[in-house]
């Protein structure tokens, strides 16, 4: 048997039981995968972090949903920063430095209010998807989304898709179609799922509604704004490069980012995401 130390946190406020949860594993470097996935599952929580020795960077750490490893994550970075400061790795106070993920290396900062924030890669902008067969797998109508679909990544992909505030609401995820949708990608499309967003007067409000065998639901994505954020930027439905990203109010833990686009609408050059954090429960764990 080994332990680890091992946090709860919320992450995207400042207060507990809001946000997005997420278990950061410490010392997990020897734990397999199948362990990882099996505790992800256990907790009931959308993704769990484990903090891994690194070569490239300040600190390591890979993110698990319930079934496989994802790439690059928002909530779980910012439990990760949030836990790696708890525990006393990083001093207090305004810092820099790097944490490298399963897609690469990430600059990190934090200022003196504590907000923990995170520079994702510059966007890959991909294929556009048929409005009708998006807007089926949520019971919606084509009409309802405002743009063309599109799959973005800035480490993780989604397709994002910009419907109206009515839309977002009444949204239900019809799952068959979804994995019909998914099929049709190929390889990794059960990888991807499309992310909803609308436009709000402090920039947007969104929904990721997602698939057994993990939560219905992500009560936020710091991944999917980022590229929320670029889709956005690009296509001239912000009036500025920063805003605040709102998600998770329809489940009752809202969740909130300062967003920043890094670059013009043309060269996007990265996507600065910045959340708060509360660490929720501090422990042991026995695996």
């Amino acid at each position: 048997m080994s332990e680890h130390r091992c946090d709860w946190v919320d992450a995207f406020t400042d207060r507990p039981l809001s946000g997005n949860g997420c278990a950061v594993v410490h010392d997990a470097a020897a734990l397999d995968v199948e362990t990882r996935l099996a505790f992800t599952k256990e907790t009931g929580l959308t993704e769990c972090a484990f903090v891994v020795p690194s070569t490239q960077a300040d600190f390591g750490a890979r993110y698990y949903l319930h079934h496989r490893e994802i790439l690059m994550a928002g909530h779980p970075t910012v439990a990760t920063v949030a836990s790696l400061r708890h525990r006393g790795m990083i001093p207090e106070g305004a810092c820099e430095f790097t944490l490298e993920v399963g897609s690469g290396v990430l600059p990190i900062s934090i200022d003196e209010a504590g907000w923990i924030e995170m520079v994702q890669a510059a966007p890959s902008f991909m294929e556009e998807h048929d409005r009708a067969e998006i807007a089926a797998i949520f019971g919606l109508r084509a009409s309802d989304l405002l743009d063309e679909p599109q799959m973005v990544s800035t480490g993780s992909s989604f397709c994002i898709t910009l419907v109206s505030q009515d839309a977002l609401g009444q949204a239900e995820l019809d799952v068959r179609k979804l994995r019909a949708w998914q099929e049709k990608l190929g390889e990794a499309g059960n990888m991807i799922e499309p992310y909803l967003v609308s436009l709000t007067t402090e920039g947007t409000m969104a929904r990721l509604l997602l698939p057994p065998p993990g939560p219905p639901a992500d009560a936020f994505t710091g991944s999917a704004t980022g590229c929320a954020a670029s889709y956005l930027w690009a296509r001239g439905h912000l009036d500025g490069p920063d805003y605040v990203a709102a998600q998770g109010d329809d489940m009752g833990r809202p969740g909130r980012a300062k967003v920043g686009l890094i670059g013009t609408r043309d060269v996007i050059k990265g996507v600065r995401v910045a959340g708060q954090a509360h660490v929720l429960m501090s422990g042991v764990l026995r695996l």
